[in-house]
């Protein structure tokens, strides 16, 4: 234990002697600082290596860091990143709707934002406001609610009948 001791030590001693020795060969300039770091690093492996020998066990990472029991879910997290998410799809939609001519279309995603997996359970689309620009047709309203509902498929995978319309 005691030679173990010493020559930990020495090594210690020795890449610290040898980290002043290049310091004060080497001139000043950024090389330096890059090979200031490189020696620190190495001294602080020269320093924490032969520790787990010394202490004459064998050191298993797993009981260090066990992932199993410290894994919590940041509920506050999890719910702003879900409503970011939904408001971009809503805006997402938005943009692609408005790009086929219809101007003023709402949507609203109703979705559990605070599940790990957000599913979204229904998108109520308000046409209160509509406008039809010359890019779409003058159609029937069936028509434009059939078009709206094709354009929200193309961007989420949901059923047409989640697709809910308010006049």
């Amino acid at each position: 234990m005691l030679t173990e001791l010493s020559k930990w030590i020495l090594s210690i001693a020795g890449i610290i002697c040898l980290s002043v020795l290049i310091e004060l060969i080497l001139p000043n300039g950024q090389m330096n600082r890059y090979i200031k770091g490189i020696l620190s690093f190495i001294i602080v492996l020269v320093i924490i290596l032969p520790l787990p020998k010394l202490v004459n066990e064998k050191v298993n990472l797993d009981n260090i860091f066990d992932y199993n029991q410290n894994i919590e879910i940041d509920e506050d997290y999890l719910y702003q990143l879900n409503l970011d998410k939904l408001n971009a799809l809503q805006k997402q939609i938005e943009d692609k709707i408005t790009s086929y001519g219809y101007k003023n279309v709402s949507i609203y995603i109703s979705a559990d934002i605070f599940d790990k997996k957000m599913q979204i359970k229904a998108i109520n689309v308000d046409l209160s406001h509509l406008v039809i620009t010359e890019n779409a047709e003058h159609n029937d309203i069936m028509k434009i609610k059939k078009d709206i509902s094709k354009i929200i498929m193309t961007c989420i995978e949901i059923n047409e009948e989640a697709i809910l319309y308010d006049s």
